[in-house]
């Protein structure tokens, strides 16, 4: 399968058309049927449901999609990575992230090496730990901004000394925002949204202890700004890590930490063994030594 040849199947799925495709790649229309028709027969299934007015995708075409969207975005940051110059360095370098509150140790981490390296450029991928462990995993992310607990066998880390707290969203005017904290018992029978993570779950598993099983969960989710629309509309009550919390409009958002207070930690990480390009490579060193590591 040609890098080339998954550039045009894409291209003919962005425009549901063959010949609108042809013309955006310059190419003739039987010559772009015929490359893709050679793909099918490849693979050995077929890609298109093709109908009088514009083509859909099979199941199988839709896998495809996506791996192909995962491969062209790895070849395109490969390709960028070795014109770069070691005297003069560029690039982008991706930084991977959720949201929690060690994400205030970024911006000192950007500007200081922009100041060293204006050429380079920096791209914030926002998920969950496990989503944003994936993209390492896959050379998409460069260094990753995970809470824990997080399996990091395969990574060299820096762990920071910032702790991250757990809460309870809700609204302002509903009776727990009078309280100064919340405990499992005031939990229990409440509609509540939990986190996605399933070992992030068995830590609040073992602190709500024996009301865990009983719990009313009503919605999951990854990341605290979507739960917390549900919280607004007064459909639940969100558990989440406090992050930026503390920068939203508390007139329509507030929050109280769980009692006994429950924290987390998070890390600084990249993969291990990972050919990183020379970007990426200055601004590990650059993390190391900002954080009080061996500085080159």
């Amino acid at each position: 399968m040609e890098i080339r040849v998954l550039r045009y199947f894409l291209t003919v799925v962005r425009e549901q058309s063959i010949t609108k495709a042809a013309d955006v790649l310059h190419i003739t229309q039987p010559t772009l049927s015929r490359q893709l028709a050679q793909m099918e027969d490849e693979i050995g299934v077929r890609l298109f449901e093709r109908g009088s007015r514009r083509i859909t995708l099979t199941n199988e075409g839709l896998l495809l999609r996506r791996r192909a969207e995962e491969i062209l975005q790895l070849v395109d940051k490969t390709e960028k990575e070795l014109v770069e110059q070691d005297e003069q360095i560029e690039g982008k370098i991706t930084v991977g992230c959720g949201e929690i509150a060690s994400v205030q140790i970024l911006p000192d981490l950007f500007e200081n090496f922009h100041k060293k390296y204006p050429l380079v450029t920096f791209d914030i991928y926002t998920a969950t730990a496990d989503h944003v462990k994936d993209q390492m995993d896959r050379g998409l992310v460069d260094v990753g901004l995970l809470l824990e607990p997080i399996d990091i066998e395969k990574y060299d880390f820096i762990r920071l000394d910032m702790k991250e707290r757990w809460v309870v969203v809700m609204r302002p005017d509903c009776p727990l925002a009078e309280k100064e904290h919340v405990t499992a018992h005031e939990l229990s029978e409440l509609p509540l949204i939990m986190p996605r993570r399933l070992k992030v779950r068995s830590e609040l598993a073992s602190w709500f202890g024996g009301y865990y099983e009983s719990l009313n969960v009503l919605f999951t989710s990854n990341l605290s700004t979507n739960s917390s629309v549900m919280v607004n509309r007064g459909l639940a009550y969100s558990i989440v890590i406090e992050g930026m919390l503390p920068m939203w409009d508390q007139s329509k958002i507030t929050y109280r930490p769980l009692y006994p207070p429950l924290t987390a930690t998070s890390v600084l990480a990249w993969k291990r063994g990972q050919p990183f390009s020379a970007a990426s490579t200055k601004f590990i060193e650059h993390i190391k030594c900002f954080l009080g590591m061996d500085c080159p």
